[in-house]
């Protein structure tokens, strides 16, 4: 009875500890001249994982610090990282672009969808293409047959020259 007391007792309290989220942000980190980068991890860990918060504060973060420099934050990129064991941490990270209120860039309003990684590899290949025939490169004799017939019914051929042609092709 007091073991499980006691696990109720820790269950509750870490519940309760859980959903006092803790979310930690990193500071802003320039990729390049206009773009930077910035990770928010909750440290709560399942028990108050919440993915809305997380990039909220991504968010919020980002336009504070646009903001801080008389511009606006423009969306690159947000990639979620689930929960792992021990200390990995659920996370998001926000790419975005520091831009003025006048660049055209602004105007775009959600993230474009991109691969989490390209690979781009280009391999010359040399070599000798055959292609072989069931019939040892014979003509198909239907194919010819229903050609001179077709031939034939458009009065091309005369009934003779038809007949000769389609002796000689049965002969081979």
């Amino acid at each position: 009875m007091k073991k499980i007391f006691g696990l109720t007792i820790i269950f509750l309290t870490m519940s309760i500890l859980g959903g006092c989220s803790s979310l930690s942000t990193d500071e802003v980190v320039r990729m390049s001249p206009d773009t930077y980068m910035l990770r928010v991890e909750d440290h709560a860990g399942i028990f108050a994982f919440n993915r809305g918060k997380m990039k909220s504060a991504a968010f919020e973060k980002a336009n504070a610090f646009a903001e801080s420099r008389g511009k606006i934050a423009v969306p690159i990129h947000l990639k979620e990282h689930p929960v792992g064991v021990l200390g990995d941490w659920p996370a998001v990270e926000y790419q975005f672009r520091v831009v003025s209120e006048d660049d055209p860039d602004a105007k775009r309003t959600s993230l474009a969808p991109r691969a989490d990684f390209v690979m781009d590899k280009n391999i010359n290949i040399k070599g000798k293409l055959e292609t072989h025939n069931s019939s040892d490169n014979k003509p198909d004799l239907y194919n010819q047959l229903i050609k001179l017939d077709d031939l034939r019914s458009k009065g091309i051929l005369t009934e003779d020259e038809f007949k000769k042609q389609k002796e000689l092709l049965l002969k081979n």
